[in-house]
C-alpha cells in the first residue's frame, strides 16, 4: 500500500496564489495524496474562496499567523498520514510528481526528508532560487544548491536528474516522514520564517536519517511571494535565521570561531548595502544581529539539545569559490 500523505499548503491572505496554482496541486496529487489548506489566520477571504470552489480540499484553521514555523507545527498536530508534504502555496505541481517521492519514502525507512527538483515558473529551463536541487552548508555555514549558487542559477540540462543525499531539503516542497518530525521536534519557531527547513535537516540527521533530492520529481516555484528576494525583512531573517542556525547545531567551540568569523563577513556585506544606496539593507542587518544577541540565552538552552556531530561542511568556502576562484555552478566546485 502507498504511504498516506498529506500536502498542506501553507496560506496567508494568499487567495491569489491559490486561485492560480491549488488546480494543478488536485489534478496531479490528488489521487495519491489527501490535500490541506492550512490558514494563518488570514484576514482576506482566501479561505472561503477554496471552500466555495475546492470542496475536495480539506481546511486547516490556525488561530494566529506564527509565520512558516508555528503555522506549520499548528496544522500537522492533527494529522495522521504518514509523510507530511509541506508545500508553499505558490508551486506549480507537474504530472507525476507525486509518485517517485513517495516511492522512496516507501523503498528507504531511513529517509526522513526529500525535496523534488524546483525549478524557476518565470525561467522554466532553470532551476529556482529557493532549493533547485537540493541544499548543502560550507563550513561557515552559507547555504548553496545544485543548480543555485548566490545568485546563480543553473539551466537544468538533465545534470541533476537523480536521487541524491543532500544536507538540506527545501521547505519550498518539503516531505517528511511524520514520526521523524516530531521526533526531531518539529519546526523551530524562534526562526519564524527562512531556514528553519535547514535547521529541521540537520536535527533529523543527528537521528540517523537521510536527506535527498529526487531529481525525477519536479516541481515549478513562482517565488517571492511572501516576501520579494529584496524585501529588508527577507535580509533581516535571512541574516540573523543563519547566525541562529550556526549556534544551535554546530557542536564544539569551534562555532564561536565561525560565528565570529561570520559577524566579520556580515558587517561586510552590510557596508556593501549602504555602498550600493540601501540603507533599509544596511539597517536590517544590524537589527538582524542586535536580535540574534537577544536571543542567545535561547540558543544556548536549545544548543544543548541539539548540538552534533554531523560534519555539516561540503566545502570550505563558497564565498571564496564564487566571488575569487568564479565558480559558479555546482560541478565546478569540487
Amino acid at each position: 500500500m502507498p504511504l498516506k500523505t498529506a500536502i498542506v499548503i501553507l496560506n496567508w491572505n494568499g487567495k491569489k496564489l491559490l486561485e492560480r496554482f491549488l488546480q494543478t496541486v488536485i489534478t496531479h496529487s490528488e489521487a495519491l495524496a489527501t490535500i490541506y489548506v492550512a490558514d494563518n489566520a488570514s484576514t482576506d477571504d482566501s479561505v472561503s474562496f477554496v471552500k466555495q470552489n475546492f470542496p475536495q480540499v480539506q481546511i486547516i484553521q490556525n488561530t494566529t499567523n506564527g509565520g512558516y514555523a508555528k503555522g506549520y507545527n499548528d496544522a500537522l498536530e492533527g494529522l495522521d498520514e504518514e509523510l507530511f508534504i509541506l508545500m508553499n502555496s505558490d508551486i506549480q505541481t507537474t504530472p507525476g510528481w507525486l509518485q517517485p517521492v513517495i516511492a522512496s519514502f516507501s523503498s528507504d525507512k531511513r529517509l526522513g526528508a526529500a525535496q523534488p527538483k524546483i525549478k524557476d515558473l518565470k525561467k522554466k529551463t532553470h532551476f529556482e532560487y529557493a532549493g533547485a536541487a537540493g541544499g548543502y552548508l560550507d563550513a561557515l555555514g552559507y547555504p548553496f544548491c545544485r543548480g543555485r549558487i548566490f545568485e546563480t542559477c543553473e539551466e537544468d540540462i538533465g545534470q541533476y536528474n537523480d536521487i541524491k543525499a543532500v544536507f538540506w531539503a527545501s521547505g519550498a516542497c518539503l516531505t517528511v516522514r511524520k514520526e521523524v518530525f516530531w521526533q526531531a521536534g518539529g519546526l523551530d519557531e524562534l526562526f519564524f520564517a527562512h531556514q528553519e527547513e535547514i535547521d529541521l535537516c540537520w536535527r533529523i540527521q543527528n537521528l540517523g536519517y537521510s536527506i535527498k533530492a529526487i531529481g525525477t520529481s519536479e516541481v515549478y516555484h513562482l517565488g517571492g511571494a511572501t516576501l520579494e528576494q529584496m524585501n529588508p525583512q527577507k535580509t533581516f531573517l535571512n541574516f540573523r535565521n543563519n547566525l541562529m542556525l550556526l549556534l544551535k547545531n554546530i557542536s564544539g567551540a569551534q562555532v564561536y570561531l565561525i560565528l565570529f568569523a561570520r559577524l566579520c563577513l556580515d558587517g561586510i556585506a552590510a557596508l556593501k548595502f549602504l555602498a550600493e544606496g540601501k540603507p533599509k539593507h544596511f539597517l536590517a542587518i544590524l537589527r538582524a544581529h542586535f536580535n540574534f544577541y537577544s536571543l542567545i540565552p535561547k540558543l544556548l538552552k536549545n544548543r544543548e539539545q541539539t548540538a552534533g556531530t554531523k560534519n555539516y561542511a561540503a566545502i570550505n568556502s563558497i564565498v571564496y569559490k564564487y566571488f575569487i576562484r568564479h565558480k559558479k555552478y555546482y560541478t565546478d566546485l569540487f
